[in-house]
């Protein structure tokens, strides 16, 4: 690309005899003392040739030994816009205006903020004003969340409510080239083609997979923010280290136990079966269709979480074959899906009464009036964290802040029970 101005803030590999026409951008080896210095990841893996390589980040490209990373740092200049660019006049609540405004004077003292919200608490709109201070004075945020899903849900919500802004949207599932965006949201992977960009960055959902535990994202992450820029977590699950950090004074938190609406978190119901949840015919147990065809009757949208992908096509066949006679729409998503992203705004817009996912959903995405399955929730994939996310996706509307969420179990582990004690928690 030519104009450089767009790639202020990036970082991306060439070869060595191709860098010498970037004059005005700094160069690193990409494969330096055994290190990539785009990933940070300790590298061992080696070409044909002897070179070494990084896998750890090949999926932006390989970084060869002997490759430069270029970095970009020609200073970005924004309009400093009177409002912030943000055209969104809803009201907060007197919990959220708190957090909001603590957001503010903490970006203003260049103070990191956690903020350890209960699902449904409209982290999205007490950021608002946040990212609206960072506009209005010309510097540059990003919003980054490890799920593609999460980041398709907040896309056209700041959008809508930065409509003076033009967003930068980036995901591994839709190309779309490089700009000089004064607000981006993207993924975590996203921002390993960042360096030292931003002045503000937001991480939401800091405890999801595959950013929690990675240091490879959260390499990512430190390099992404200018040296004096500022990090926001949003999470209604703080992970331990960054409950260390607030320990050590590294960073505030900023509770808020109270949804939008002033309603509870729906605690869950448990229903322990001693058969299998599916027999070797195929055939779905009679207590768990019983459960299902009770939502079916109530006329909520039904989410049925399951462990693996591969259960998904077993228990949607099992279920059409007992709802034939139902008249009821259901489908199933996974992470692989390549129809992901249109099965999910259908089952939004209710063409769909029944959406059978794995853990891909269990954060960060809202559907109105939605009730909750929980298959095998005593399986290792779900921890405590997730559960209580997952429980977390109902009674999210004003008009509906009740509604099912049913875990079904062959044993009582420690997460469920962990889970159920945390929401019971927030509740006082």
């Amino acid at each position: 690309m030519e104009d450089l101005t767009l790639l202020s803030g990036r970082q991306w590999i060439v070869n060595q005899k191709d860098s010498s026409t970037l004059e005005d951008c700094s160069k690193v080896p990409v494969i330096e003392n055994g290190l990539c210095n785009r990933c940070g990841s300790k590298v061992e893996c080696k070409l044909p040739s002897g070179k070494l390589y990084c896998r750890a980040c090949i999926g932006l490209g390989r970084a060869n030994e002997g490759d430069v990373l270029v970095r970009c740092q020609n200073a970005s200049q924004f309009s400093k816009l009177p409002n912030g660019g943000m055209t969104w006049n809803g009201q907060l609540t007197t919990l959220q205006q708190k957090i909001s405004d603590n957001l503010v004077l903490n970006f203003k003292q260049k103070k990191s903020s956690l903020v350890h919200a209960v699902t449904g608490a409209g982290k999205t709109e007490m950021l608002f004003q946040l990212i609206a201070e960072c506009m209005k004075n010309g510097k540059r945020a990003c919003i980054a969340t490890p799920r593609i899903d999460v980041v398709n849900e907040l896309f056209p919500r700041f959008e809508a409510a930065f409509a003076e802004i033009e967003i930068g949207k980036y995901h591994g599932r839709e190309y779309q080239e490089p700009n000089l965006d004064q607000l981006t949201i993207c993924t975590t992977h996203q921002l390993l083609k960042f360096y030292e960009a931003f002045d503000l960055l937001v991480i939401d959902e800091v405890d999801s997979f595959p950013y929690v535990g990675n240091d490879q994202l959260h390499f990512a992450a430190k390099n992404a923010v200018k040296k004096d820029g500022v990090r926001v977590y949003l999470t209604a699950t703080p992970t331990e280290d960054l409950l260390e950090e607030v320990k050590q004074g590294k960073i505030e938190i900023l509770k808020l136990n109270r949804r939008f609406h002033g309603g509870l978190l729906p605690v869950p119901r448990e229903k322990l079966f001693i058969k299998p949840f599916l027999n070797k015919k195929g055939q779905i147990h009679a207590n768990l269709l019983a459960e299902v065809k009770k939502v079916v009757r109530s006329e909520h949208p039904l989410l049925i979480f399951v462990p693996r992908i591969e259960q998904i096509p077993i228990y949607l066949a099992a279920l059409k074959k007992k709802l034939k006679d139902n008249n009821v729409k259901i489908v199933g998503v996974h992470a692989q899906d390549s129809q992901r992203i249109e099965k999910v705004a259908a089952f939004r817009e209710r063409k769909y009464d029944i959406l059978l996912t794995t853990t891909i959903l269990e954060r960060g995405v809202t559907f109105k009036n939605v009730w909750v399955i929980i298959v095998a929730a005593d399986d290792p994939i779900y921890t405590a964290a997730s559960l209580v996310q997952i429980a977390g996706r109902v009674g999210r509307a004003k008009e509906d802040k009740t509604g099912l969420v049913l875990y079904c179990y062959h044993r009582y582990t420690k997460n469920i029970r962990s889970s159920i004690k945390q929401i019971k928690g927030m509740n006082k």
